[in-house]
């Protein structure tokens, strides 16, 4: 299992960073989350810059979407065990992959308060950087994957995707979609329509596949 090695000088900020609105409306992690998203995402921008040196935009930007997705923040955070540490509300059904994500990005929004930038990236590069090297080619995003794969199964069909609920409070919404095809159909959610869409074709293919 993988360790944080960073050491917070203000335990508090790490302990902030792991209580979800649900537990506390007032003193929770939602503005770190904020920080920890755009640490999170220009760390991984110029990590993969490093590592992929003849790649395009295009295949960088799959790959970016990809690791700073809900589905690998949340993978992030259980490997660190952070996911049994997060203080949440009662209601977490089915929002817990979506909970241990944004903790995740409020962690690394704690370290960069605390010890600065150059600290919060560097914990990113060190646990991203085995994540990065999975792929030996860029990956297609999810709903390209699943029209590509319905197209080929399914005479030329079309998956048809549908928007179900929006839930959450208005700064941090919840969205469910569904997604349809080959007779089959599953559900994804998502802090936007767009990840919500992803996180449904995601769910699908691995049903038809």
């Amino acid at each position: 299992m993988k360790k944080l090695r960073y050491k917070f000088v203000d335990e508090k900020l790490f302990a902030l960073a792991l209580t979800q609105s649900g537990a506390d409306a007032v003193n929770n992690n939602e503005r770190l989350e904020f920080i920890g998203d755009r640490v999170l995402g220009l760390s991984v921008a110029a990590l993969l810059y490093e590592m992929f040196p003849s790649e395009t935009e295009g295949d960088l930007a799959r790959r970016h979407a990809v690791l700073v997705s809900t589905e690998t923040l949340a993978e992030v955070a259980k490997e660190l065990g952070f996911d049994k540490k997060i203080r949440h509300g009662h209601m977490t059904a089915g929002k817990m992959n979506h909970i241990a994500a944004n903790a995740m990005e409020s962690v690394l929004g704690a370290i960069f308060l605390d010890g600065g930038f150059p600290a919060a990236s560097a914990e990113v590069t060190r646990i991203w950087r085995d994540l990065a090297a999975r792929d030996a080619i860029p990956p297609k995003d999810s709903k390209t994957a699943l029209q590509e794969f319905v197209q080929k199964n399914g005479g030329g069909a079309l998956p048809e995707y549908e928007f179900i609920d929006e839930d959450g409070k208005s700064h941090s919404p919840v969205f469910k979609v569904r997604v349809s095809a080959l007779g089959q159909s599953a559900l994804g959610s998502g802090a936007s329509k767009k990840s919500a869409t992803s996180a449904a074709a995601t769910e699908l293919l691995k049903i038809l596949q």
